[in-house]
């Protein structure tokens, strides 16, 4: 074996060496994106449990609010499908519909003294509160992750072994326009 068979087998190597960590890496951002979806999953789940005890104490008191009632328990059924699809963008319209239940009848509950004052619903409406800021923090984490894996594989030399092993990113999760306008102070207190 001579110097030149020595030399192109340690480029060889070296080459291999340098693919192999490439997609390693993209492998851990793969991985990492999932981690945070999986996350996500979690605290929707929570939330979704609870919703219907929310709901259940609701009803209690508030026996002239069914369209609410009836708005929140579509709009878990659908977050629960399109999680259940992965189906990102009818996630997000569905979660839209969700939260905009959610506040309405946290609202209609000023209405209901006796409502406020209940301790299961206190509890309840801390605990579905603390989960939606929990989402966001980890819809957060998640598009940062996915962000993360796209870069890494439209980056030279990344591109090449991205491309020949089919790596794909998630897509990310989208805000609708409603989510992301300034918030109307006077309508809320008018």
């Amino acid at each position: 074996m001579g110097i030149r068979e020595i030399v192109e087998g340690a480029i060889a190597l070296l080459v291999l060496s340098y693919v192999v960590l490439i997609y390693n890496n993209l492998v851990q951002l793969k991985h990492n994106a999932a981690k945070a979806w999986a996350n996500i999953d979690v605290l929707l789940k929570q939330r979704h449990d609870e919703l219907p005890k929310l709901v259940e104490v609701c009803k209690q008191y508030m026996r002239y609010e069914q369209s609410t009632l009836e708005q929140i328990v579509q709009a878990r059924a659908e977050v629960f499908s399109a999680r259940a699809a992965a189906d990102l963008k009818e996630l997000g319209q569905a979660e839209q519909m969700l939260r905009d239940g959610l506040t309405h009848l946290f609202a209609l509950a000023e209405n209901y003294p006796d409502l406020k004052a209940d301790t299961s619903f206190k509890h309840l409406q801390s605990r579905i509160s603390g989960l939606e800021n929990a989402i966001a923090d980890r819809r957060e984490l998640y598009n940062d992750s996915v962000n993360l894996f796209r870069v890494r594989i439209d980056q030279f030399p990344d591109l090449l072994v991205a491309r020949v092993f089919r790596f794909r990113p998630p897509e990310m999760l989208r805000f609708s326009a409603r989510e992301t306008r300034d918030v109307d102070i006077k309508a809320l207190f008018g």
